[in-house]
């Protein structure tokens, strides 16, 4: 299945979070007829892990086709948070245009900032979108001059500053080039935006006459084919069983391999096909090996294409066994062999993700872009049936000249103006340099560069000094020397002394020593964190206690216990709560706080004399 070149255009759609790309989307499937085979669909559809729904984010890249008017027009979803932002690089080096989506009522957020620079790196000219136009107290006007000069401030030429303006509503399937037809149309249309792409975004570049070139931007993988590859075909054609050279960017280095299948997009699904060629957006099976940025070409070609940038892990935890006394009781694989497998597993997608070996059998290295980043894949692999546990996670340092360095973070934040200098001030805590402030329209909008650890755990801080109105996004900038010892006190915690079920009456004994974590009727063990102190220092107590009975009823002795709410800790916040000797258990039905070590006495009593705690 060939396509002319010219009858082929490939684009991205660029957003900031939740501005409704997906939304878009499924008009854009519906309307061409892409769903007609689908009748029974879920709203964001293109949305297909259960945890993008939940979360309303696009967490990894995927790629569609629809046909209008004998054109083939692929489109790839891209994410839209900073922790995966790397793909979003790799995938704009295999389109010739992209859609820039813009909220009415919020404009162009930091997030579209980092991506779009990207986009004009590659010399994508955009085609603004500015959705949810009915919304109540949008600002158009202005959203399109913040978009002007955004444009201006990343340099864009006069050709990508001269961008076409699409007004639209995603959730209505409503578009037009004029605002006023857009508001008072009744009917879904998506022709418009459609014409505008077969107009202003250019056929790829690529010779079918050529020898066959093609470079792996994006990777999938499946139990059967096992790791595949996803890419346009810069040059040539290429059909199943096809001897190709498979040569790794890194080194140099080829070998021969064969084509073993090759997958195009459909809609929504991925379909078999014989024959593809230059211009076409497809998955390759057969060369389990490669990695991202090696290329397959024609025997006659032996030189690779430059390889193609991954970001660098910043953070690493250490996953390990489940050793409390609850393990085994709540998750179907518990074994190291089972979650080592499943962390190869993750590999072969997840190209920002690294596992090392540690110096224990039973734990392994895991680093990755961001305390987001690994909280998916924590919470993908709970969801699966896993049950482990995790530690505080750490910076991912480097010796560059000698001298031992950390990666710093660009950060933007997003605030309103009388939250500012309370988010600048607890960032100063953190090592920041503050590179520049502006404010429209009473938010401040301001610069940071800020080590990476700097950034572990102000997610949740940032929510509570802007009363959740604010905006905070961050990119890798680079690797400097280490900044020093950065102090952030957290207060003591609170540790069941015993394993049980947590009483009503305990909970109410204990009440003026902190904030629970647990209600009333938990199992809990010794060794568990079960709330947070109001003092420094850590807190022993028994929750599992109950109250005396007697003979005789004293008074009061049936008044109603009432208790506080307790305090829930998701899973990312869970993630950086802890200090260096806690961890967190992770079970498909809990996520629990504990000590390493769960009985200290214990562990004192059998230590030598002379070896300090």
């Amino acid at each position: 299945m060939t396509q002319p070149i010219d009858q082929i255009r490939n684009l991205a759609i660029i957003a900031h979070v939740d501005h409704g790309k997906t939304t878009l989307l499924d008009a854009i499937l519906n309307q061409t007829g892409s769903l007609e085979t689908h009748k029974e669909y879920d709203a964001c559809i293109m949305d297909s892990n259960p945890l993008e729904k939940e979360r309303g984010i696009t967490i990894s890249s995927k790629n569609t086709t629809v046909h209008y008017k004998d054109h083939v027009i692929n489109i790839v979803d891209t994410p839209g948070h900073s922790d995966f932002g790397g793909e979003v690089e790799r995938v704009l080096g295999m389109v010739q245009g992209c859609l820039l989506l813009v909220d009415a009522f919020e404009g162009p957020m930091p997030q579209t900032r980092f991506v779009l620079k990207k986009a004009f790196e590659q010399g994508l000219k955009p085609i603004v979108v500015v959705n949810k136009i009915d919304k109540p107290n949008t600002s158009i006007d202005k959203v399109i001059d913040n978009v002007l000069e955004l444009f201006i401030d990343l340099g864009a030429n006069d050709e990508q500053i001269d961008f076409p303006i699409i007004y639209a509503s995603g959730i209505k399937g409503i578009t037009n080039l004029d605002l006023e037809a857009a508001l008072a149309a009744t009917d879904a249309d998506i022709k418009p935006l459609m014409d505008t792409i077969l107009q202003q975004v250019p056929a790829p570049p690529g010779d079918i006459e050529k020898a066959f070139l093609f470079q792996a931007v994006s990777l999938d993988a499946n139990d059967y084919m096992g790791r595949m590859h996803i890419g346009r075909i810069l040059d040539g054609k290429v059909r199943v069983n096809d001897q190709v050279n498979w040569l790794v960017a890194n080194d140099g280095t080829s070998s021969k391999r064969k084509i073993a299948k090759i997958y195009g997009f459909e809609g929504l699904n991925k379909v078999e096909i014989e024959e593809a060629s230059a211009g076409m957006i497809v998955m390759l099976a057969g060369i389990e090996d490669a990695n991202i940025g090696d290329s397959f070409a024609d025997q006659s070609i032996t030189e690779p294409l430059p390889s193609i940038k991954i970001d660098e892990p910043t953070l690493e935890m250490i996953f390990s066994v489940n050793d409390s006394p609850f393990a085994g009781l709540e998750g179907k694989f518990v074994t190291s062999r089972q979650i080592k497998d499943r962390l190869d597993k993750e590999l072969e997608i997840n190209v920002a993700l690294r596992v090392n070996e540690t110096d224990r059998t039973d734990s392994f290295a895991v680093s990755g872009r961001g305390e987001l980043h690994l909280g998916i894949l924590i919470e993908t692999m709970r969801r699966e049936g896993y049950e482990f546990q995790v530690a505080k996670p750490h910076i991912v340092k480097k010796e560059i000249d000698g001298e031992v360095c950390e990666p710093y973070e660009e950060l933007v934040i997003d605030v309103p103006e009388a939250a500012a200098g309370a988010c600048i001030e607890a960032l100063g805590k953190r090592k920041m340099e503050m590179t520049g402030m502006h404010t429209i329209q009473g938010r401040s909008i301001v610069n940071f560069v800020i080590p990476t650890r700097g950034l572990i755990g102000f997610n949740a801080d940032f929510v509570k000094l802007t009363k959740g109105e604010g905006l905070l996004n961050h990119s890798f900038l680079e690797y400097r020397p280490y900044a020093g010892d950065m102090h952030q006190v957290r207060p003591g915690v609170l540790i069941n002394l015993e394993s049980g079920k947590s009483t009503a009456y305990a909970l109410q004994q204990f009440s003026d020593r902190g904030v629970f974590f647990v209600d009333p009727g938990v199992e809990v063990y010794r060794g568990m964190i079960v709330g947070e102190s109001n003092r420094p220092q850590d807190v022993d107590l028994n929750l599992t206690k109950g109250k005396q009975l007697t003979n005789m009823r004293s008074a009061g002795a049936d008044v109603l216990v009432q208790l506080k709410v307790p305090r829930k800790i998701p899973l990312e916040e869970a993630l950086v709560y802890i200090n260096e000797e806690e961890l967190v258990e992770i079970t498909p039905k809990n996520i629990r706080l504990r000590k390493k070590v769960l009985d200290k006495k214990a562990a004192r009593a059998t230590k030598p004399r002379n070896q300090p705690d």
